[in-house]
């Protein structure tokens, strides 16, 4: 506790493996760890950041994190979500090797986390690891999540700030991200807008502006921008993050940013009690007697799923009221 409230990040990075732990016999402390550090959260700038395969999420994570450190005097923590494989189930955990810079900087807390399967572009913990490093001092924390795609929701509902990592000229990429992921949007970027690909960064910025423009108007008042940077030059990487602040100015003047807020710790509620469920329905005797035998029974085709839940569900049930 009092290691992750003085910003150590050896122990912070400890105090996030127990809370990422499986083992029930890490549960409480974890939960003894969250409760008494919730006081201390909550003044960070929460960014999610997401994008196209090969856009260059971890350069751009990289460039704007030195932004922060050298240009704005802050510090910054980066929880770098790494798709775990569904056939092994490992994950490389390679992002922090791509943030050179940043990896080397004592005001910079980078923790690769594996996805395990989790939807929603982030790890099962990582609103938790997020609230650690806001309790450890961080004034922005960067969440880069797994990838584009249609599960997003989860980075959006513990960010501030959603942006969407574009490539110049790679086609009409808006057509091939699902509506939901464009509707959640603060902001885009269109990145590698250097030498030859500036011409083309700058027609997809108006194209997307355009686009963006059709859809319906948020409630907070924010219209999402577009802009243009090179992370690899850093160039703009300055009026992006300005853009970052301007949105968050808006929301704590209109009262946006705590109805937000208040809405991420309902959604993080929701997202326990399912967790919770999940591991109380695994760990039933009844549920677990029957288990292997009807997972082999719907594999060799005998059971078919729907009769294989109801009658796993139904022991789940039964065994609740004994």
């Amino acid at each position: 506790m009092e290691g992750v409230l003085g910003g150590d990040r050896t122990v912070l990075a400890r105090a996030i493996t127990v809370v990422e732990s499986d083992l029930p016999s890490d549960a409480e402390l974890a939960a003894r760890i969250l409760d008494a550090i919730l006081p201390h959260t909550g003044r960070s700038h929460r960014v999610g950041i997401t994008g196209v395969p090969g856009a260059g999420k971890s350069t751009f994570i990289d460039a704007l994190g030195m932004h922060l450190i050298r240009e704005r005097g802050e510090n910054v923590a980066v929880l770098s979500i790494d798709p775990s494989s569904p056939i092994s189930g490992g994950s490389i955990l390679g992002d922090k090797t791509r943030m050179e810079r940043l990896a080397v900087e004592e005001r910079a807390f980078i923790r690769p986390s594996p996805s395990r399967g989790h939807l929603g572009g982030v790890a099962r913990r990582t609103r938790e690891t997020l609230l650690l490093c806001e309790a450890a001092g961080y004034r922005n924390v960067l969440v880069e999540t797994v990838g584009v795609g249609q599960s997003e929701t989860a980075a959006r509902s513990m960010t501030d700030f959603f942006l969407l990592l574009m490539l110049p000229g790679a086609g009409d990429e808006l057509q091939g991200i699902k509506r939901g992921i464009i509707e959640m949007l603060d902001g885009m970027v269109i990145n590698k807008a250097d030498g030859d690909n500036q011409r083309k960064a700058e027609r997809a910025r108006v194209e997307y502006s355009s686009a963006l423009h059709l859809f319906p108007a948020s409630p907070d008042g924010w219209r999402p921008r577009v802009l243009t940077c090179s992370a690899l030059h850093n160039l703009r990487i300055g009026e992006v993050w300005q853009m970052v602040l301007e949105h968050r100015d808006l929301l704590a003047q209109n009262g946006f940013l705590e109805q937000r807020r208040r809405e991420q710790a309902l959604q993080w509620m929701h997202e326990l009690v399912k967790l919770g469920l999940e591991e109380s329905f695994r760990a039933d005797a009844q549920v677990s007697g029957r288990w292997p035998g009807l997972e082999d029974s719907v594999r060799q085709g005998r059971v078919t799923p729907f009769a294989a839940s109801r009658e796993l569900l139904a022991a789940f049930r039964g065994g609740g009221r004994r």
